[in-house]
């Protein structure tokens, strides 16, 4: 998965290359580091050896590798930049605990029942954050997102709604399984950082938006793997 992932970043990279020129010069494609031509031929390798490393465990995970390679680049290609670059999110970041479950039990639990809802939402959420990062200046170029679409007031408010929803899913039903006291404080706080990462308001500077939005995701993701711990590990 780590491969997989590596590679659609890499792809999103060398299609973002002729604008990142002029917008993020720093980056490794503009700045010279490394050449479009090594950038493809790392895409495809990392994406091959993953592929082929998931089926080395069972076909059903090679399947699952396929699809999740399939969202990101369906994502890098065609729906980044769009009103609809939530979906690859709400579809792809539920597939990575299925996957990391299957493969290392060759089963699902029931609890996945409601830990694939809440990962849909996350990753809705997460993606409405990041479109808001560059906002003004997907509008100024004419480019449309869904915050641009939506206008970035009323998309940070879905963000939130969003995020809080996936809080209270967690905590509640952790606390039902019989989650330890330390495990629900631990939620509450990550997902009280969560909230306020994605209720930052859409008139911060862009700097300030983008680093809410890796906080935003780093609690988000220690919620989920600390939920895990906290049901699967009873189950």
């Amino acid at each position: 998965m780590t491969l997989l992932q590596l590679a659609i970043g890499t792809v999103n990279d060398v299609v973002d290359a002729p604008a990142d020129a002029g917008r993020k010069p720093g980056k490794p494609i503009p700045a010279g580091l490394v050449a479009v031509e090594t950038a493809r031929s790392a895409a495809i390798g990392l994406a091959l050896v993953g592929t082929l490393l998931a089926a080395t465990v069972s076909l059903p995970l090679a399947v699952l590798a396929i699809v999740v390679l399939g969202i990101g680049i369906w994502y890098d290609l065609r729906l980044k930049g769009t009103a609809w670059s939530w979906l690859p999110f709400a579809v792809g970041i539920p597939i990575l605990p299925v996957y990391g479950w299957l493969g290392a039990t060759g089963s699902l639990e029931p609890a996945f029942a409601v830990l694939v809802p809440a990962a849909v939402a996350g990753g809705a959420a997460l993606a409405i954050s990041n479109s808001l990062v560059d906002v003004e200046r997907d509008i100024d170029a004419g480019r449309s997102s869904v915050a641009a679409r939506l206008g970035p007031v009323r998309a940070a408010g879905i963000a939130t709604a969003l995020v809080a929803g996936v809080g209270a899913a967690a905590t509640a039903t952790a606390w039902l399984a019989g989650a330890t006291a330390v495990e629900l404080v631990a939620l509450l706080g990550l997902g009280a950082l969560a909230l306020l990462a994605a209720a930052v308001a859409p008139g911060r500077p862009a700097a300030d938006r983008e680093w809410a939005w890796r906080i935003e995701a780093v609690a988000l993701g220690g919620m989920a793997v600390l939920w895990i711990a906290a049901v699967l590990g009873r189950a």
